[in-house]
């Protein structure tokens, strides 16, 4: 009996450690990040990943919603420390020039489908600036303002559910 009770508390604690540091599961309730993420779609964020490399645009994050600690988002990074970020008619620019993207939801019209305009604004130190793949509808950056790096969970690396889906976030 308290052989067991010790492998349980074991269990429990090595759970902890490899949730709250190494890997933690999230599930993806609107489709602010189709077609990248689907809705009802399971993903693995990993914890470490900013422990041991910079974030880099283009990188799909979780963080903590900035006007309410207690709700996270996921979303791409788009803008980084120093850089000025301005949409036009839906064409995002980095310090005047046009961003590739690949990511965002293809519409007729390419990417100034969904148009909106943004800033010029730059992005401050020790923050980032996010937008959903799925520009039209999607909370990101353009209302709620920039994400504190601080306030960033990982890095999305994996869908493990649905079965179908499962694979790497790009």
């Amino acid at each position: 009996m308290v052989e067991t009770l010790d492998a349980t508390i074991f269990a429990a604690l090595i759970s902890l450690v490899i949730i709250v540091f190494v890997v933690q599961a999230f599930f993806i309730p609107s489709g602010s990040m189709e077609p990248t993420l689907r809705i009802g779609d399971r993903i693995l964020v990993g914890k470490f990943a900013y422990r041991l490399t910079e974030i880099r645009r283009g990188d799909t994050i979780v963080f903590r919603y900035p006007l309410n600690p207690n709700k996270d988002f996921v979303k791409r990074v788009v803008g980084l420390p120093g850089e000025r970020i301005e949409l036009k008619e839906g064409l995002v620019l980095i310090d005047g020039r046009p961003l590739g993207e690949l990511y965002p939801t293809a519409l007729p019209g390419g990417d100034r489908a969904c148009s909106s305009n943004y800033g010029p604004e730059v992005v401050p130190p020790d923050k980032v600036f996010v937008l959903g793949d799925n520009r039209c509808n999607s909370e990101d950056s353009r209302f709620f303002g920039f994400v504190p790096v601080k306030n960033v969970v990982g890095r999305a690396m994996v869908v493990y559910w649905p079965l179908e889906r499962i694979g790497l976030v790009r």
